[in-house]
């Protein structure tokens, strides 16, 4: 692995480097303010345009663990990891098309802030502490681990606490320049991950097309793919039976067939996108159509991502069977693997492509961490009298106590990150609080009835019942109920699978905050007044989403 990185590389990582920089620098000092205010330095009001908005969007998004983990599971599983993407790009149209107009309507900011105008101040302080604890020990952590861990086995594996400050170094520098560089820089980022994406893709693809013999082309490598291992094209893994082997049963619980989309591969996607300041902050500050495109334009850019982070971790796994990477030793090491057959240049613009999709993660979360805490703690417990002028400052600050925080507990993986993998550290520890967020969020936006004594309810219970149904249920219930099917683990244990967990958890907690709240009053004071005209469409949204839908079923119906 030493001396895999040559002056070429470095010339073309260099150059990204200058380019991300100077642009950040243009775009702080032209749409610069005479005095900065927090509208301006936490969403960049009325400044991002529709394709900065799902450029950064999707640069928020896809990170390390998409890069490392999710090219690991199309190495173990295949397509069906798509999922996670493509149901993301539905689920975009769902927030697009309803929630965002509730949010901008309302002229809400911040999720607490969501939450307390719809609720109680209980509510909005109690998540408020939750998102910041979230944000900086598990999604901060993780990003910066992940992202240090993969550039630093690229470069020899001797610098990785080098790495660690330099992509927090850097991430921080574009944080402190507020949503408007953020979002904007997040353009060239997401141009940089795509090109590097795509490229390793194509070389992936290649490499598999030479070592059957069929000559320097993508394309046959791909047939090639399809021809050699066919159980890795189907979107919709069959159910375990008698016959099945441990490692075909570890791949149901992980992706669980077609009950995950009925469960909780929609409330992930929703969740994630729609109640999640890190991601919803960039669409806060726009107005309701341009907020609108954008994120449908994400929602478009979403359907390539599995070429870029799954395809190559299949072509790692066809390359392994074969006997053409007698290295890897797991799934994890895939895209590591099919990096380091890359010529000179294109590593350094792979390094790239991974150091953008890094920066901007750590850059959006940074500033969501710095805006909750200066708008729903700082500013309304703290010093309610602070100017503008401070309350920036204390976001900046905030930005480098954050980074700092997550440099210290990733120095020596002190949250054992790495024992677990990464991919599965962060799914355990947001998953378990996704159903009771999602219920509060959904209920509190459309059922004008629902009390705030409901929304805690719903948020204790979900968790509650997550990890229930998650930890204890087989136990208690046994392997096979009307609700659910446990499956061996192969540690001596049954399972049920986590996304199948997470749809009965929200199925209860939805009934547990109905019955609350039909103890109070028939319409809440705190609802939101919504209208018919709120959810009109464009004729080019119209578009925009057809055309999506159309992509997305032609992918299902060819790989089901």
């Amino acid at each position: 692995m030493k001396n895999m990185i040559t002056t070429g590389d470095m010339a073309v990582f260099f150059t990204y480097f200058v380019i991300v920089t100077v642009y950040g620098y243009w775009v702080y000092r032209r749409k610069k303010k005479t005095a900065t205010d927090t509208k301006d330095f936490f969403l960049a009001e009325g400044s991002l345009t529709w394709w900065a908005i799902g450029a950064s969007l999707i640069a928020s998004n896809i990170s390390a663990e998409q890069f490392i983990g999710m090219s690991g599971d199309g190495y173990f599983v295949g397509i069906a990891v798509a999922a996670y993407e493509w149901i993301a790009a539905v689920a975009l149209i769902i927030i697009a098309v309803w929630f965002i107009p509730v949010y901008l309507k309302n002229r809400i900011y911040t999720m607490p802030q969501f939450l307390k105008t719809r609720y109680n101040e209980t509510v909005a302080l109690i998540m408020a502490v939750f998102w910041l604890f979230l944000y900086v020990f598990v999604n901060l952590t993780s990003i910066l681990y992940l992202g240090a861990l993969a550039i630093n086995g690229l470069l020899g594996g001797e610098y990785l606490h080098a790495v660690m400050i330099a992509l927090s170094v850097f991430a921080v520098i574009i944080t402190l320049g507020g949503m408007k560089v953020i979002g904007y820089t997040d353009v060239v980022q997401v141009g940089v991950l795509i090109i590097g994406g795509l490229a390793t893709t194509y070389m992936a693809l290649t490499l598999v097309s030479e070592s059957f013999g069929l000559g320097h082309s993508a394309l046959a490598g791909f047939n090639a793919l399809l021809k050699d291992a066919p159980d890795h094209f189907h979107m919709i893994l069959q159910k375990p039976d008698a016959a099945s082997s441990q490692e075909y049963i570890n791949k149901y619980l992980v992706l669980p067939g077609i009950l995950m989309y009925a469960a909780g591969q929609w409330i992930v996607n929703l969740n994630y996108w729609g109640c999640n300041q890190y991601i919803t902050q960039r669409a806060l500050g726009a107005d309701l159509k341009t907020a609108r495109h954008g994120i449908l334009f994400a929602a478009l850019l979403k359907l390539m991502m599995p070429v870029i982070v799954m395809l190559p971790g299949i072509a790692a796994y066809v390359l392994q069977k074969n006997g053409h990477l007698p290295g890897l030793s797991s799934k994890d090491g895939a895209y590591a693997a099919i990096l380091g057959f890359l010529p000179a240049g294109l590593k350094g613009l792979s390094i790239a492509a991974l150091t953008a999709a890094i920066v901007a993660s750590l850059a959006g979360k940074a500033n969501s961490i710095s805006t909750i805490f200066t708008l729903d703690i700082y500013h309304r417990y703290i010093n309610k009298a602070a100017s503008e002028k401070k309350l920036v400052w204390t976001g900046r600050l905030v930005v480098i106590i954050a980074m700092v925080l997550a440099i210290l507990f990733t120095w020596r993986d002190l949250l054992g990150i790495g024992g677990e993998g990464g991919f599965t550290f962060i799914q355990k520890y947001t998953g378990f609080i996704s159903p009771g967020v999602f219920a509060m969020f959904l209920l509190g936006m459309f059922w004008k009835r629902t009390t705030g004594a409901a929304a805690i309810a719903g948020v204790v219970t979900g968790f509650t019942l997550c990890v229930f149904f998650n930890q204890f249920a087989v136990t208690v219930f046994g392997h096979e109920t009307l609700l659910y099917t446990a499956y061996p683990n192969g540690k001596g244990g049954y399972e049920i699978p986590f996304l199948i967990c997470m749809g009965l958890a929200f199925m209860f907690t939805m009934i547990i905050m109905v019955l609350v709240s039909l103890t109070g009053p028939k319409v809440s004071p705190r609802a939101f007044a919504l209208d018919a005209s709120m959810f009109r469409v464009s004729p080019a949204a119209i578009v925009l989403i057809v055309t999506i839908l159309l992509i997305l079923s032609a992918l299902y119906i060819r790989f089901w």
